[in-house]
């Protein structure tokens, strides 16, 4: 069948009987089929809707080193996120409540939070979306070296010699980089967690959980995890939406 008639066909069917019970007359699928078609002066949109309308919509390929790091990152950054949030919660209390001074003290020792105040900005995790598409880009999706020899799956350096860590295959100048070698995956995210807490780089990321759990709002302030900058956060965004990581996200409390 030739892609003329095809058209015609496609035309016939989903405007002729229209046509027909509009002048009162009915036609058999013979007649219709018989009737002449004046292809060229078809209105392009209208050929262009019956196009559409006979095409199957395309489906997103399920890519198996993706979906294997959802099976695997998903679980486990959804379970640290929750201890940290269950955490922050009870801390709140505390604070509020003038109570459980001593831990409180540690733990401002620990994340080198001046206040009360400054600690649980520390402890609030950011959103799950965010933690899955750094560790997606920092470890290949599960593939790199360091997320194979190392469970490094944020990229993390090691400047401490005493901790467990591996050399990268490259250097700068003279110096050899050390990534840190992590016992499971599990124990990179609450890793992750902690630096993000710590560092002076993500002071306003810091605050700004306590108000938000937007990505779009907080992704800006990651700029420094990557000396790319900008463009980093700009594909962590379009990571985040493509592969629907937001989905993942659990509402928090504030």
């Amino acid at each position: 069948m030739n892609s003329f008639f095809k058209l015609s066909l496609i035309v016939i069917v989903l405007f002729g009987f229209s046509a027909c019970e509009e002048s009162g007359v009915t036609k058999t699928s013979k007649e219709l089929l018989e009737t002449p078609i004046d292809i060229e002066h078809l209105d392009r949109n209208e050929t262009a809707k019956i196009e559409q309308q006979i095409k199957p919509k395309k489906k997103k390929r399920l890519n198996p080193k993706k979906e294997k790091f959802k099976e695997i990152m998903v679980p486990i950054v959804t379970e640290v996120y929750t201890q940290l949030e269950k955490k922050y919660q009870r801390l709140k209390l505390d604070v509020q409540n003038n109570r459980n001074k001593e831990e409180i003290a540690l733990l401002k020792k620990e994340y080198k939070a001046k206040s009360d105040h400054l600690l649980l900005q520390a402890i609030k995790p950011h959103p799950i979306s965010i933690v899955l598409a750094q560790s997606a880009i920092e470890s290949a999706w599960l593939g790199s070296r360091f997320a194979k020899d190392a469970n490094n799956i944020f990229g993390v350096w090691s400047f401490n010699k005493d901790e467990p860590r591996i050399a990268a295959t490259g250097a700068r100048g003279d110096k050899i980089i050390y990534l840190k070698k992590y016992s499971s995956y599990k124990e990179a995210v609450e890793d992750y967690y902690k630096s993000i807490g710590k560092s002076w780089a993500y002071k306003k990321l810091r605050h700004l959980r306590t108000v938000t759990d937007n990505p779009d709002i907080l992704l800006p302030y990651l700029k420094s995890y990557s000396e790319k900058g900008d463009k980093y956060i700009e594909v962590l965004r379009k990571l985040i939406k493509y592969n629907e990581f937001n989905k993942y996200n659990i509402k928090k409390s504030k």
